[in-house]
């Protein structure tokens, strides 16, 4: 073939029925739907996008055009390298000041810190230095924001403060950490530290829309999305209310986003977060670049797990990169043992430098919305935008997300997603590495305390921050607690047969049993019941599962279930597996205890098992 006849050779169009007819064949007669799945969004995902599914008009065609979905830079982050804003804990100000120029020795480029574990808040000046001439702040204030603010007042060069240390009054509610003061008087100490702020540290943005109190109670995206755009609504419409324009108001609003760990879905939210705030901007008269959006973000505390603690460095770096193709201005990097409420120099360092390899090694800085132009992003994206503002304007006809959040409204639409995914985790749909799958039972967690909210004022319901491993982590304080009695929890495996045999189901049961702390004690090849019965004699557990293949249940299962339940009737017998319908009578008949296979209930079934292991003991 002729150089020429091979440049002009070009590969054959496809259609979009040719790829479905070839997906089809490989998945041997399944329907390409089976492989469509719903989010917790109710967004149905496909298996495949293309052009056409980009029905919702034109898109924007550069970084830093309105929509903004693309950013809020022509140049993205070459212009405008987002902030790496990694929160430290101090209890003085002498203290936080070390720790800052430490960190931003180290490459941290915002002064970010928690102001609740500062017992001198009004004393930051100190904490600060000279560091503010050069670092903007990334704080969420809290209720503390008057006397930072306040603080502040002492510097020289007040006019170069500059970034945000903001409170949003709704979050504090939603949070419960209202301190027996209403929103209408968080709402009001707000406006007073604003005004105070205006007059003495100008380019300081004090309004936050924190919508990490609902993601950290479990809300999906779109909520997320509806409540931080009502929220900023309400916050509008407040300070317009005590005289303010919408031009400043704007100009000192702040979104704090947490990014969990559904990556496209992440990116996607970011971006319809800035078309849609875009839209509400502009429906109050504002114009250019007062419509667009900053973005603070945290990687989410909500993923993480106390066991098999160093996931959570995988799980933050891969939110902290959706946060960055999202076109965050501001990012936290939760550091691996967030559970504990405290944190190490390691892991501070770990987590600040992933942030740094994703500037200087991911070569993050170079590309402008790297994410412009995916079909299925822009698809979520709009997806997102269009599920949002429908909720948004449903929170309106409830008065409002003040009012919504006192009715408790807000609090019920979250509570039914948070179920919703705790019965994936509990059944193993969802998984959790190192907790509900692939778990180690000698494994020491990172200690960490369950807390039991209560209300500081019987009229609004909190929203309880939670993480979504908690359920699991319960499991294995049991079997810690059995342990500490000199009870080892552990079943016993009856593996039917040659190794081919069983050996699938029995790691299928061992992996099931780890998540709750449970040993997995395999028998040897059992063929016939004396086998079986010489194995429980010998190890004499609560819970036996039975491990083979389906040609051997069919052929000895039932009586073999029958004789052991003769011989040991204190025994709980369980099947590997589900059988067909017309064998679970003569299963039941023969004493089976129940089934387990993939769509179990892991959570409801390790409780059980171990509180019949606890009653067991306390009866001997």
């Amino acid at each position: 073939m002729s150089l020429n006849k091979m440049i002009q050779e070009k590969f054959p169009q496809q259609s979009i029925d040719d790829w479905e007819q070839s997906a089809e064949k490989a998945l041997k007669g399944k329907s390409i739907e089976s492989l469509s799945r719903n989010t917790y969004e109710n967004i149905k995902l496909k298996p495949l996008y293309s052009k056409e599914d980009l029905t919702t008009g034109a898109l924007s065609q550069y970084p830093g055009a309105e929509d903004f979905r693309r950013g809020s830079y022509a140049a993205g982050y070459l212009s405008e390298e987002w902030k790496v804003a990694q929160k430290i804990n101090a209890s003085s100000s002498e203290e936080l000041a070390d720790k800052l120029l430490a960190a931003t020795n180290k490459g941290q480029t915002a002064l970010a810190f928690e102001p609740e574990h500062l017992k001198n808040p009004e004393k930051i000046s100190v904490a600060v230095g000279e560091l503010y001439e050069k670092y903007p702040f990334s704080v969420d204030a809290g209720p503390n924001q008057h006397l930072l603010i306040a603080g502040l007042g002492a510097l020289k060069e007040r006019e170069k403060v500059s970034g945000y240390i903001a409170a949003d009054p709704l979050a504090i509610a939603a949070a419960d950490s209202l301190n027996d003061r209403s929103i209408d008087e968080l709402y009001e100490n707000l406006n007073e530290t604003v005004s105070v702020a205006a007059e003495n540290l100008p380019s300081l943005k004090t309004i936050m829309v924190n919508s990490v109190v609902y993601h950290n109670g479990g809300a999906n995206a779109v909520q997320e999305l509806a409540f931080s755009l009502a929220a900023g609504v309400n916050h509008l419409q407040y300070f317009l209310e005590k005289g303010k324009s919408t031009e400043e108001m704007l100009s000192k609003m702040v979104f704090k986003f947490a990014v969990g760990s559904n990556f496209f879905m992440e990116i996607a939210k970011l971006r319809a977060a800035r078309v849609l705030w875009g839209k509400v901007a502009e429906a109050y008269g504002a114009e250019g670049d007062s419509k667009k959006m900053v973005i603070s973000a945290e990687t989410s505390f909500f993923t993480k797990s106390a066991y098999d603690s160093y996931v959570n460095m995988l799980r933050a770096g891969n939110e902290a990169f959706a946060a960055v193709l999202g076109g965050v201005q501001y990012l936290h990097v939760s550091p691996y043992n967030d559970p504990e409420g405290s944190q190490s120099p390691f892991s501070e360092r770990i987590a600040r430098n992933t942030q740094l390899i994703l500037m200087e090694e991911a070569h993050l800085l170079k590309v402008s919305d790297p994410a412009g132009g995916s079909w299925y992003i822009e698809h979520l994206t709009n997806e997102l935008i269009s599920k949002s503002w429908e909720l948004f304007l449903e929170i309106e006809e409830h008065g409002g997300m003040a009012d919504a959040l006192q009715t408790g409204w807000v609090q019920d639409q979250i509570s039914q997603v948070l179920e919703k995914k705790k019965k994936d985790v509990h059944t193993r749909k969802q998984s959790i590495i190192g907790t509900n799958i692939y778990a180690n039972p000698d494994e020491k967690p990172l200690q960490t305390e369950m807390e039991t909210v209560h209300n500081s004022r019987s009229d609004l319901k909190s929203i309880p921050q939670v993480r979504l491993s908690e359920s699991f982590e319960g499991l294995r304080s049991l079997s810690e607690r059995l342990k500490g009695k000199g009870i080892r929890p552990e079943s016993g495996l009856i593996c039917l047969g040659a190794l081919k045999d069983h050996k699938a189901r029995a790691d299928f049961i061992s992996g099931f049993l780890a998540p709750g702390g449970v040993d997995a004690v395999k028998s040897g090849s059992v063929y016939n019941p004396e086998d079986a019965e010489a194995f429980i004699q010998k190890t004499n557990c609560r819970h036996y599962f039975i491990c083979g293949s389906n040609e051997q249940y069919e052929s000895m299962a039932v009586p073999l279930i029958k004789q052991l339940k003769e011989a040991f009737p204190s025994a709980a017998i369980y099947l590997a597996g589900l059988p067909e319908d017309r064998k679970k009578d003569e299963y039941k008949s023969a004493g089976i205890s129940g089934y387990i296979h993939v769509k179990s209930d892991c959570y409801e079934t390790l409780l059980n098992m171990l509180n019949e292991m606890e009653e067991a003991s306390n009866g001997q």
